[in-house]
């Protein structure tokens, strides 16, 4: 399944630079293991030691949280748009 991954600048220094790009997986969470194996260090921004989602990171398939969906497990189909997006807070 290829989808296009959209990353914010913050994150795009762990994928050399850009801010959209194609990637593969059958869920979320392969799509991060094939952009991790592409971009090592990747995985580590978004996530913890233990495998979850930093707290901080969203990500959106289609505009939808996947934390309604299936989270980590939320299968993707081939041209489907994944967002994700650390969390911003200011004041």
């Amino acid at each position: 399944m290829s989808v296009q991954v959209h990353v914010t600048s913050v994150i795009q220094k762990a994928v050399d630079g850009q801010r959209e790009f194609a990637a593969d997986g059958a869920t979320v969470s392969e799509l991060i293991e094939n952009i991790e194996s592409r971009y090592p260090g990747f995985r580590s921004q978004i996530m913890d030691a233990s495998g979850q989602l930093h707290r901080f990171v969203n990500i959106y398939l289609n505009d939808e949280d996947i934390r309604y969906l299936g989270g980590a497990d939320t299968t993707l189909k081939d041209g489907d748009q994944v967002s994700i997006l650390p969390a911003l807070a200011g004041g």
